[in-house]
């Protein structure tokens, strides 16, 4: 099972309520794509200035390690171990650029696929359990209140030793 996380969009103009065909799950895991097509991937799911700074800085650092005389051999594997921070790094990524967007984390599912994790989150949502809202605190009856005194049970020694670690015997 994957673990998502749910992203409500800021509210539009005129909206007093967020429109739920507009929230975003992400993921959690490693992005197979984001491994393999790093720039393509962050492009395609709007990673503008996450791809921007990628090529910035792998263009840098190729300049850096190329006038540094490393072989291209080691600059590849250089490249390869980026590509799979992008590949572990994706989700961060995403959620990142969906907060500098205003976006609200409002909760997480977990769930077989995207489609079961919308499903299971909209019935929570609608049911009104929605877990990073603020609720006021519950009162209940059965609270006790005062000090509680501390509760004693039997111990409870077998006359057998059943596992391998035998319990030391008493001595009376």
């Amino acid at each position: 099972m994957a673990v998502y996380t749910v992203h409500q969009p800021p509210l539009g103009k005129g909206e007093n309520a967020p429109d739920p065909t507009r929230f975003t799950f992400v993921r959690d895991g490693f992005y197979v794509w984001g491994f393999l097509l790093s720039v393509l991937w962050m492009l395609r799911h709007r990673l503008w200035l996450v791809a921007v700074l990628f090529v910035a800085g792998t263009l840098l650092l190729d300049v850096g390690l190329g006038y540094a005389g490393v072989s291209s051999g080691w600059r590849t594997l250089v490249f390869l171990a980026i590509a799979f921070l992008v590949g572990i790094e994706g989700a961060t990524l995403r959620r990142w650029t969906l907060n500098r967007r205003g976006w609200t984390n409002v909760g997480v599912v977990v769930a077989d696929d995207p489609d079961d994790a919308e499903r299971r989150f909209f019935v929570n949502w609608q049911a009104g359990k929605r877990p990073n809202a603020a609720q006021p605190p519950v009162q209940s009856e059965s609270v006790v209140r005062g000090p509680v005194a501390p509760q004693t049970y039997a111990r409870h020694e077998p006359a057998d030793v059943i596992g391998s670690f035998p319990q030391p015997e008493r001595r009376t």
